[in-house]
C-alpha cells in the first residue's frame, strides 16, 4: 500500500497565517524523509478552514525540494476555474516533478466559495464534466478546440507538452452518489474522503466499480484520505482525538453551513440537503455534539500503532484501496503533537503498510456490517 499525507492547513486564533503555514510545510518537508510515498494539497478558499488556496503552486514547491514522492491535488475544484490555465499548470508541475503528479478533482460543495468566485452553484455539476473533458483533450493531444455549453476555445495548444500522461492519473472526490456517477462514467478513479460508516463507503466503492465497468473503463482502486490520530497508548489517542478531531468536526459546519439546510434547494446537491437536520440535531446541545464527535473519530483512525493497523486492514478490506493518504494535523493541534503523531505512524505503523502483501490492496471491497446502534445514526462531514 502506498501512504501519503495531506496538508490541512486551518487557520488558528491569535496566531498569523504564516506561521501555520509554516508548520504544516515542515510537516510537508519530514513526508520524503520518513519514508512517506505522496503528498497532498488541498483546494479551499475565503474562511480559512483550508488555507491552501493554489495546490499546484504548493505541489511545485515540493517538486523542488523532493525526489522520490508523488504529488497529488485532493482536489482541484474545476467549477472554479478556466480549465485552459489548469491543464496548463497540470503540464508544467508534471515536468517540474519528472511526471511523479496525480491529480484530484471535485465539485466543491462551499456556498461561499462559489459565491466568492462569483459562479453559479446550480451549475457545478455541467461545469464540472466540461472542464474535466477540456483537460483531457488539452493534456492527451498536440492541440485541441471545443465547443460547449460554457466554454468555447478556439484550436490551441497546451504548451510546454507533460512529459508523460497526467490525463491517465485523474481521481476525483465521489461524496455524493450523484458525483460517483460522473468520475466512473469519466473513466476517473475515486478519492474518498471517510466521512461517513465504512459500510457506506464499501457500497459506494461497489457502485462506482459498477458504473465505471459498464461505460467501459477498468476501475481503480480507490484513494482513501483519513484523519490519523496514533499514541502509545489507546486513552492518550482517544482524548486526544476527540479534542482536535472535534474541532475539525466544528470547523466543517462553519465552512459549510451544512447545518441550515440551503444545499437542499440548490440544483445538483440536493443530496447534500439530508444533512440539515443532522447537523442542527447535533448543534441542539453538548450532549448531542459529543455524541457526534464520538461519531466522527471512530470512522478515522485513531488509537495505538497496534489499533492502527487493524482499522487500516477493516478499511482497505471495506473499500479495496491501495493508496492511503492522512492527515496528522487537524483541528488546531499543536505543531509539536501533529509531528509525533506523525513520527510514531511512520515509524511504527507504516512499515507494515508498505511491505506487507496483505495490505497490497486492488481487490474489490467487501461488505461491512455494522450494528444497528451505529448504522441508523449517520453523520457526514467533508474534508
Amino acid at each position: 500500500m502506498k501512504v501519503g499525507i495531506a496538508l490541512n492547513m486551518l487557520c488558528q486564533p491569535g496566531r498569523s497565517d504564516a506561521s501555520v503555514v509554516g508548520e504544516h510545510l515542515a510537516m510537508g518537508d519530514l513526508a520524503e524523509p520518513l519514508g512517506f510515498d505522496s503528498i497532498f494539497a488541498l483546494e479551499h478558499h475565503f474562511t480559512g478552514y483550508a488555507m491552501s488556496p493554489a495546490p499546484t503552486q504548493l505541489l511545485s514547491y515540493y517538486a523542488g525540494r523532493t525526489k522520490r514522492i508523488n504529488l497529488g491535488t485532493a482536489v482541484i475544484v474545476l467549477p472554479w476555474h478556466d480549465p485552459v490555465r489548469v491543464a496548463e499548470q497540470i503540464a508544467l508541475l508534471d515536468i517540474l516533478c519528472g511526471g511523479r503528479c496525480l491529480f484530484g478533482f471535485g465539485r466543491g460543495a462551499a456556498s461561499v466559495e462559489y459565491e466568492g468566485f462569483r459562479i453559479p452553484m446550480g451549475e457545478a455539476r455541467p461545469r464540472f464534466v466540461e472542464a474535466a473533458n477540456i483537460i483531457v483533450k488539452a493534456l492527451a493531444n498536440d492541440s485541441f478546440e471545443h465547443d460547449g455549453e460554457f466554454f468555447h476555445i478556439p484550436r490551441t495548444a497546451i504548451r510546454p507538452r507533460p512529459i508523460s500522461h497526467p490525463e491517465r492519473r485523474f481521481y476525483a472526490s465521489a461524496v455524493s452518489p450523484d458525483s460517483a456517477e460522473i468520475m466512473a462514467k469519466l473513466g476517473f478513479g475515486v478519492l474518498m474522503v471517510m466521512q461517513n460508516e465504512w459500510a457506506k463507503a464499501s457500497e459506494d466503492v461497489a457502485r462506482y466499480r459498477e458504473i465505471a465497468t459498464a461505460a467501459g473503463h477498468t476501475p481503480r482502486p480507490p484513494i482513501i484520505l483519513t484523519n490519523v490520530c496514533c499514541a502509545e497508548s489507546r486513552d492518550e489517542a482517544q482524548e486526544r482525538a476527540v479534542k482536535y478531531l472535534g474541532a475539525k468536526w466544528q470547523s466543517i459546519d462553519d465552512h459549510y453551513h451544512f447545518s441550515d439546510g440551503h444545499l437542499s434547494t440548490v440544483k445538483g446537491y440536493e443530496s447534500y440537503g439530508k444533512m440539515a437536520r443532522t447537523y442542527a440535531k447535533i448543534n441542539e446541545s453538548a450532549e448531542s455534539k459529543a455524541k457526534a464527535t464520538d461519531f466522527y473519530v471512530s470512522i478515522q483512525i485513531a488509537g495505538t500503532p497496534q489499533d492502527c493497523l487493524d482499522k487500516i486492514a477493516e478499511l482497505q478490506r471495506c473499500t479495496g484501496m491501495d493508496h492511503l493518504v492522512t492527515e496528522f494535523s487537524f483541528g488546531g493541534l499543536p505543531h509539536e503533537e501533529a509531528e509525533v503523531n506523525m513520527r510514531l505512524f511512520a515509524d511504527r505503523v507504516m512499515p507494515t503498510l508498505q511491505r506487507d502483501p496483505a495490505f497490497a490492496g486492488g481487490d474489490a471491497p467487501a461488505q461491512r456490517v455494522l450494528p444497528d446502534a451505529i448504522a441508523k445514526d449517520r453523520l457526514f462531514a467533508p474534508a
